[in-house]
């Protein structure tokens, strides 16, 4: 199983990338409630430098509702990560992952989640494809 839903942007500035990325998210009902900058938060606590990447915790109020009534503990994978970060093979390029879902069943072992699994796949690849085909 892959562990993430991914495109890569070409052609763009990594801001204007973050910014497609949150508007896409927000077309499928995902609030994004954290954004971790992994970039400057290395550079600040160990002096290392590295390409830009952003961790955004993007949230479906309903399906993260529907999944904690199925599982309290399902808290401990929530919200859906989505790492925003630049291609450090192709310049220009930035590459968007998301979470992929299903990882909540499997890690789980929970058939319960299968359901809320599978909505949150098909809204995440949603906005990834958006991403995607807003290239072409």
């Amino acid at each position: 199983m892959n562990i993430a839903l991914t495109t890569t942007l070409t052609d763009t500035d990594f801001d204007a990338a973050v910014q497609s990325t949150k508007a896409a998210l927000s077309e499928q009902g995902f609030g994004v409630l954290t954004e971790i900058d992994m970039q400057a938060t290395l550079k600040a606590k160990l002096g290392e430098d590295m390409e830009k990447y952003l961790i955004l915790g993007a949230c479906n109020p309903n399906l993260a509702h529907r999944a904690v009534g199925v599982m309290r503990q399902i808290g401990l994978l929530l919200p859906c990560n989505v790492v925003v970060r630049a291609d450090t093979t192709t310049e220009g390029s930035v590459v968007v992952e998301a979470m992929n879902p299903a990882i909540m069943v499997e890690v789980t072992g929970e058939p319960g989640l299968s359901d809320v699994a599978a909505e949150a796949t098909v809204k995440l690849q949603a906005a990834i494809d958006a991403l995607g085909s807003a290239q072409a």
